[in-house]
């Protein structure tokens, strides 16, 4: 059975509170609960959430060896953490890059990220469904 991990970076512990017009009603949990039972037969799916960058370091640094796949979506790291970047470049595990939102119809600071370069991929504004589409890829 492949291990995947989700890891959700800074203010994303405020779905379905959060700019509702963009991030959507639902929160993570919900989310998470609803396909993690969907997925329990093919996978085993884990999930991470922190605000802190070194945090965020630290877990890519303990799974990076010992997951079959890590669906990452840094928030405003994206476009900020070279710290992250290179976390990324160090590890193992590939790694796919997920946006709820499309960062290139958004404000021009979101246009760049730092980390797509290090990523299998990146999947972006199709809300919550990014990540599902994401765990496809891994299956």
């Amino acid at each position: 059975m492949k291990r995947i991990i989700i890891i959700n970076g800074p203010n994303l512990n405020l779905l379905g509170k959060r700019e509702p017009d963009i991030y959507g009603d639902v929160s993570f949990e919900e989310f998470f609960d609803d396909i993690k039972d969907v997925y329990s037969s093919d996978i085993q799916l884990s999930y991470y959430q922190s605000n802190i960058e070194g945090e965020l370091i630290d877990k890519l640094q303990e799974v990076g060896y010992k997951y079959d796949g890590i669906i990452l979506n840094a928030g405003g790291y994206t476009h900020t953490s070279v710290a992250i970047r290179d976390a990324i470049a160090a590890i193992k595990t590939p790694v796919i890059e997920v946006h709820i939102s499309n960062p290139h119809a958004r404000e021009e600071f979101r246009h760049t990220s730092l980390m797509t370069g290090v990523c299998k991929g990146i999947i972006a504004g199709f809300g919550l469904e990014s990540y599902v589409l994401a765990l496809d890829s891994f299956l």
